[in-house]
């Protein structure tokens, strides 16, 4: 299997207390491997109303392979290879954002409420050497998704 040009994929979602912690959990884990650990951390809105914060590191290349190759269900895929550009900043870190309602349906569609910081491996660390790095990863897990 070729390699994952990524150090780490980060994902986090915050879950308000008008929302059930399961189902935000559940959303989140559709873009993660099975039974993985989710950290948590509890904290207070302005109001003083709970938010929990829920977020995973994924830093192998075998989990990041899952975490891409649900990216690559995306309809919006095409797009988001053409965007890169602008989705990659001077830190090589790509940024996306993913529907938090659609993932606990167990589908993947850009959106609010998960947001996706991953950073990409360039060397040099040079924004155009992380774009190309990133377009690659993608466009190959678009043609894993393609064989299945």
């Amino acid at each position: 299997m070729p390699r994952v040009p990524f150090h780490y994929i980060d994902l986090r979602s915050f879950c308000y207390a008008t929302e059930d912690e399961k189902r935000v959990r559940q959303a989140l884990e559709t873009f993660l491997p099975a039974e993985f650990e989710l950290d948590r951390v509890e904290n207070t809105g302005h109001h003083g109303d709970r938010i929990v914060v829920l977020s995973a590191r994924v830093d192998t290349a075998d989990e990041m392979r899952v975490v891409l190759d649900q990216l690559a269900e995306l309809d919006e895929i095409d797009a988001i290879i053409d965007e890169l550009d602008e989705r990659v900043d001077d830190n090589c870190a790509f940024f996306l954002r993913l529907d938090k309602q659609q993932a606990f349906k167990n589908r993947v569609a850009l959106g609010a409420g998960i947001t996706l910081r991953a950073k990409v491996e360039a060397y040099p660390a040079k924004h155009q050497k992380a774009v190309a790095n990133a377009r690659e990863a993608l466009a190959l897990a678009d043609e894993r998704a393609v064989e299945q």
